[in-house]
């Protein structure tokens, strides 16, 4: 009973702390397009809240990795993050945008803990014999929050303006706190896991980075998704000046990104009833149809076919996210897990940054445009997944081998694929 009671409050949290970070991204987009009609700003304070993570993540997971309440230190994060929010909802238009999108960076160091801190913790929850079901309503989650929070933001900010979606995201992040506060201690025999390191802080975020290079499944999904998720960055942007274009008001591009939600949650349903062999087959294929959905958002003439582009993007979207979770689970050394998360996710992260800071004036230029690269990103993404593949999932290359991104069996060439 203990457990499971740890356990919805740990579902409850993180749907909580989810969907203000799924509404936090849209909602500071139609700000500042809101407040200063220039797509360029939104897309700016998009890009800064997402492209420090990088540094943020590794960092985080390190120090969630040494904490005997890892639990303390995600709620600490969370407070820190809406407190960035609230920054720039109060100052946004009097004052120069610059400083704001500098807060939105700093905020940004801590948007890891939104996503992969949480996740880092499931085994604390519900223990090592439970990550199985655990992992596939943690992955729900992040559905839920992807299908609640654009459809929030979007309604919200055509039927009360666009600061209130805002306001509505730093209260569901808050709103985390106390199921981030209360989850469990480490066990004293593993606040520290052997071979974690007792070093500095950098050799242990060199580790996190170590192993993910290393190990085959782990970077196959990462290299692929991180190019797949600039491509994913790209179609946010552009979904709020694709409603625009198309049906005159800016806020239901918004409830497009809910369209893409729903699709994605469905696609994981099917999924469940009918589970693939491996998670790395479908992160490929999912890739393919995030490309094809954008490509037919590029063409669209009609809301409809704008739908119908999101729900294709979406049934990749979902199962591709399901899919990583699921690699990550299976080949993260355990003592690693926290910076294996959070590093992965904030190297995902900052590939939205990049994305939505080119979205912004390429879309000025040409909506179109932006889209038909979003599609080719996403192409991209399907050609490193092949290319980035080498060893068997879960296996690490030997410390005597070169980390070249196709290396064969042991005692063929480097460069030859298994």
């Amino acid at each position: 009973m203990k457990r499971r009671y740890r356990f919805g409050g740990y579902l409850a949290g993180a749907v909580a702390a989810r969907t203000g970070d799924e509404m936090s991204g849209p909602a500071l987009l139609l700000l500042g397009l809101s407040l200063t009609g220039s797509p360029a700003t939104g897309a700016s304070l998009l890009a800064g809240l997402t492209v420090s993570s990088a540094l943020g993540g590794p960092i985080f997971g390190v120090l969630l990795d040494r904490s005997p309440r890892p639990g303390r230190l995600l709620a600490a994060a969370l407070a820190a993050y809406a407190c960035g929010l609230l920054l720039i909802l109060l100052a946004l238009g009097q004052v120069p945008v610059a400083p704001l999108v500098g807060v939105a960076v700093l905020a940004g160091l801590l948007g890891p803990a939104l996503a992969g801190g949480w996740t880092a913790q499931l085994p604390l929850v519900v223990g090592e014999a439970g990550i199985g079901r655990g992992s596939m309503l943690d992955g729900l989650t992040y559905n839920l929050a992807g299908l609640t929070g654009p459809a929030l933001t979007g309604v919200l900010a055509t039927a009360a303006g666009a600061p209130v979606p805002v306001a509505v995201s730093i209260a569901l992040v808050l709103l985390a706190f106390p199921a981030a506060w209360s989850l469990p201690a480490r066990p004293a025999r593993s606040a520290r896991p052997a071979g974690a390191g007792g070093g500095s802080l950098w050799r242990e975020v060199a580790a996190g980075f170590s192993s993910i290079a290393r190990t085959a499944g782990l970077r196959r999904a990462t290299v692929t998704t991180m190019v797949s998720f600039a491509g994913v960055g790209m179609l946010v942007v552009c979904s709020p000046l694709l409603g625009a274009e198309l049906t005159g008001e800016a806020g239901h591009g918004a409830v497009l990104l809910s369209a893409l939600a729903v699709s994605a949650l469905a696609a994981n349903a099917f999924l469940a009833r009918r589970p693939p062999a491996t998670p790395d087959r479908i992160i490929l294929i999912s890739t393919l149809l995030l490309a094809a959905g954008s490509a037919l958002a590029a063409v669209a003439a009609s809301p409809a076919v704008a739908v119908a582009a999101v729900v294709v993007a979406g049934a990749g979207e979902g199962p591709q996210l399901t899919a990583v979770l699921a690699v990550r689970h299976r080949d993260a050394p355990a003592r690693l897990r926290g910076q294996i998360f959070t590093t992965a996710a904030s190297l995902k992260i900052t590939s939205f940054a990049a994305g939505s800071a080119i979205a912004g004036p390429l879309a000025a230029w040409s909506l179109t445009g932006a889209l038909c690269a979003a599609a080719g990103l996403q192409l991209l993404a399907a050609l490193a997944y092949l290319l980035t593949g080498g060893r068997r999932s879960g296996q690490e290359l030997p410390p005597d081998r070169p980390h070249g991104l196709l290396v064969g069996p042991p005692g063929a060439p480097a460069g030859q694929p298994e």
